[in-house]
């Protein structure tokens, strides 16, 4: 009786056909109380395997492929691995040591679930190259930067898509981007090309020319894993909890949304339905936040995602002086 009840709920909301009577509508409560408790766990399950499967594959990346030959990416774990190539550091230590910046600035830009989950997550990658013996698969430098790249690349994707980053430089470039005129693109670009050139000067041009083609290699996968999604990503959403849904993005996220009026062509409640329309632009880091939450308030919510590739005038983010 209270699931039947609850999937008349979830489908329709509570109308005049249905049974509302205090004891229905605190059976009601209780199993709602008990889907979203589950909804959550199983998430949660499912981000956790995700963000571990990343962790092996990024070790796997770095253990059999770029390590043994002395190769390096860019990003953080570029500077890691330039780093311990030139000083002889364990490489384990610094990705630690230097994406902590890096989550404390995703703590203050995105939410301290996220910043515990990823500090977790690169703490992770860094037992995996302790404890983990990787096989050295290939000594072809052309299959190293290519392949190193490759799992390296599906690693930080599947990371990202449990909600955690095992590479901090995009959070940075998303803060930097809000403060200047340049792209999320942009800043990472330079900051690249920064570590390729000090790669350049101490290992040599060779080196240098194999770490950008495992960077390429890298950020192709990512995009590939996290299904393609540009730095921004414009979202519409209907749902009968609209003014739910509204209030968790603004203040949830932190991000504008727009509101607008429409009409239903087709749908469980008919044609020529009033409805209100969400639309908001968000980083690829907060669909998987924006996805979940939207399925706790309204399972049957309509979301469409779509890449924005430019965007001019306005802010993806509340300022603090906004909030007041």
């Amino acid at each position: 009786m209270i699931i039947k009840f609850v999937e008349q709920i979830l489908q329709r909301g509570l109308s005049k056909d249905l049974d509302c009577s205090p004891e229905a509508v605190s059976r009601y409560r209780v199993a709602k109380a008990f889907y979203l408790y589950s909804l959550s766990f199983r998430q949660g399950f499912f981000d956790t395997l995700l963000v571990l499967g990343g962790v092996l594959i990024a070790g796997l990346g770095l253990q059999s492929f770029l390590l043994p030959n002395h190769f390096i990416d860019g990003g953080v774990t570029g500077i890691s691995l330039l780093t311990s190539a030139t000083t002889g550091l364990p490489l384990s230590i610094l990705i630690v040591l230097i994406n902590i910046p890096f989550v404390l600035l995703a703590y203050r830009q995105m939410s301290p679930a996220f910043a515990l989950k990823s500090i977790l997550a690169v703490t992770a990658l860094a037992l995996v190259i302790v404890l983990v013996p990787y096989p050295v698969i290939t000594t072809d430098k052309l299959l190293i930067a290519t392949f190193g790249g490759f799992f390296l690349g599906v690693g930080i994707g599947l990371a990202i898509r449990g909600g955690a980053v095992l590479d901090g430089t995009e959070v940075l470039a998303i803060y930097l981007s809000r403060k200047s005129i340049f792209s999320v693109g942009d800043i990472i670009l330079v900051f690249n090309i920064v570590i390729f050139s000090v790669a350049a000067y101490l290992l040599g041009f060779e080196t240098a020319m194999y770490a950008v083609l495992t960077y390429l290699s890298a950020s192709k996968t990512v995009d590939f894993i996290i299904e393609g999604v540009e730095e921004y990503v414009g979202v519409t959403i209907i749902s009968s909890h609209h003014e739910e849904i509204r209030e968790f993005i603004v203040s949830g996220l932190q991000v504008g949304v727009t509101a607008y009026s429409g009409i239903s062509g087709h749908g469980k409640r008919g044609k020529n339905y009033k409805t209100e329309i969400l639309f908001t632009v968000i980083t690829r880091l907060e669909i998987a936040r924006l996805q979940h939450e939207v399925e706790k308030i309204d399972a049957n919510a309509f979301m469409v995602m779509g890449n924005v590739r430019g965007i001019k005038g306005g802010s993806t983010r509340q300022r603090a002086v906004d909030k007041h």
